[in-house]
């Protein structure tokens, strides 16, 4: 099952990136921001209790004039939609509520989804309380008193959208069809990819919906067997700021990464790989999915006989952290190699569901150790018992030592080096967990 997904929507100054930011604090929430990101956070892995989400940051909205404010929100807003299974709607009791505020209650009222309306800067409930009951106009339901900045209320917050997220379906759970994201930035082509494969195989099936986030899905059977493909296209936008474009495209990314199997990046030959790219591939890498590079209009790229070793070479390098990732160059124009995409999904699949028995796993790592002692720290070295295999998709691996201090990053990599050397694993992350075990047993 696919984490449930929050989008937090609202007007520039009410304290959204603060609520944002509190909710993915160590201090309520377990989170990991993802690799590459590294100007502002535009979603959060988080838990609440004993339940898992991923929480959507839809800021950004900085209007020049008041035309430009309503297209923008509306824009927003649209996106959160279509994203999220929860929306957290937040308003400033300080402010009192506003035209701009009523439109978007509107929009969200209308999309059927579940709202959750926050009144927020609340910082004195005998002060400000009668003023939340002014939000009761908006038609949302019952206004949530909250101060983000002095963390009040925000449990009961939680609690409110907890109640609705969605619950897993048996159906959903049996499926046991590949289900494969293609993501990237817009117009790199991913749509077209699988037009052409549907209009290649002659194979147009149906149009499934999507679980919980009105995506499409697209269902393509190939020598008998299914695959879902998960297109992350969307909505075209006519926005004009380019920032947003990327911004929402990788929110639209973590959301079918989230319940894909193996994705598939899309990037586009004529421009080379971006950091946009780079963040995208981060979040496939960080989730443990299947990883394929597919670089797109190669058809429009001039060739020598060292064309793909000089792409693929400067691929490699900008996207160093998945030096596991399958590369593929294909044209969705005119159908170059897209057969082998299936292959390539068949492998990785197979790849992230392989168990390694217990016994060579412990000769495979004996002999790592004999080729490179282990390191050592004031006099103290480090000492590996035991590794065995605990879950797939992806491999999951536990190692006993004496001290987890002594098991450095480093160690770990030529560890799981010696293991891709006997198995492969090619297209698939591979996790360690380090158990400490005291004593000398063993």
């Amino acid at each position: 099952m696919s984490k449930p997904v929050i989008a937090i929507v609202g007007r520039p100054n009410v304290g959204k990136s603060t609520l944002f930011n509190v909710l993915a604090g160590s201090q309520i929430a377990i989170v990991k921001d993802t690799p590459g990101v590294t100007r502002d956070r535009i979603y959060a892995d988080c838990t609440w209790l004993d339940q898992s989400f991923t929480l959507i940051d839809t800021g950004g909205i900085e209007p020049d004039s008041q035309d430009i404010i309503l297209s923008q929100m509306r824009e927003q807003a649209q996106i959160a939609i279509q994203t999220a299974d929860v929306i957290i709607f937040i308003v400033d009791v300080r402010q009192g509520m506003v035209d701009a505020d009523g439109k978007v209650a509107d929009m969200l009222r209308r999309s059927k989804k579940p709202v959750v309306l926050a009144v927020n800067k609340v910082d004195d409930i005998q002060k400000f309380g009668n003023d939340v009951y002014e939000f009761y106009n908006l038609g949302l339901g019952d206004p949530m008193p909250v101060s983000a900045a002095s963390r009040l209320g925000i449990g009961d917050l939680l609690d409110k959208v907890a109640k609705y997220f969605p619950s897993g379906s048996a159906v959903e759970e049996e499926d046991d069809r590949p289900k494969i994201a293609l993501v990237g930035k817009p117009n790199v082509g991913k749509s077209s990819i699988i037009n052409k494969l549907l209009g290649e195989n002659r194979l147009i099936v149906s149009d499934i919906a999507g679980t919980t986030r009105d995506a499409v899905d697209t269902e393509v059977i190939r020598n008998g067997s299914a695959y879902v493909f998960i297109d992350t296209a969307g909505l075209r936008r006519k926005s004009k700021i380019k920032e947003d474009l990327e911004r929402y495209s990788i929110i639209r990314a973590v959301t079918a990464i989230e319940r894909a199997d193996v994705v598939v990046v899309v990037i586009d030959a004529t421009e080379g790989v971006t950091e946009q790219d780079a963040k995208i591939a981060g979040i496939a890498h960080e989730r443990g999915r299947g990883i394929i590079v597919a670089v797109n209009k190669w058809d429009a790229i001039e060739k020598n006989d060292k064309t793909i070793y000089e792409h693929t070479k400067r691929l490699k390098e900008i996207l160093s952290f998945i030096p596991y990732a399958e590369y593929l160059f294909i044209s969705a124009q005119t159908g170059q190699r897209l057969g082998k995409l299936f292959d390539l999904i068949d492998v990785v699949r197979e790849n992230q569901t392989l168990r390694v028995a217990t016994g060579v796993l412990n000769e495979i790592m004996t002999e790592a150790v004999a080729l490179q002692q282990p390191p050592s720290d004031k006099g103290k070295r480090l000492k590996l018992y035991y590794i065995t295999q605990v879950a797939v998709k992806p491999p999951t691996f536990v190692v006993f030592v004496n001290d987890k201090a002594l098991m450095h990053f480093s160690y770990v990599r030529y560890l799981e080096n010696q293991i891709r050397n006997a198995f492969g694993f090619k297209g698939t992350s591979l996790k360690f967990i380090i158990r400490e075990r005291k004593g000398k047993e063993q």
